[in-house]
């Protein structure tokens, strides 16, 4: 399943060519704070892949809200026993 997330996650992300060959810059809207900049390409998704996996660990440890896609939800939901 977390798995299946980031490669849902990782289809939304857009990239962009900076200014006077300094690489590549990638985002995932959705993801606020998840991105990565690098040399080539495929440099930036590999980078941009670690920070949204990183990202998703740490919110969930933190029980941030986490989006979900197409059905998958990685949020942790609270035992009713725990909300009483």
């Amino acid at each position: 399943m977390f798995a299946e997330y980031i490669k849902l996650a990782m289809s939304k992300a857009t990239y962009e060519i900076l200014e006077d060959n300094e690489g590549f810059f990638g985002s995932i809207p959705s993801f606020r704070g998840v991105w990565a900049n690098a040399d080539t390409l495929e440099a930036c998704r590999d980078e941009l892949a670690e920070a949204l996996e990183g990202w998703i660990l740490l919110g969930i440890y933190l029980h941030h809200p986490i989006p979900v896609l197409e059905g998958i939800d990685l949020n942790i939901q609270a035992l009713e026993s725990e909300v009483a």
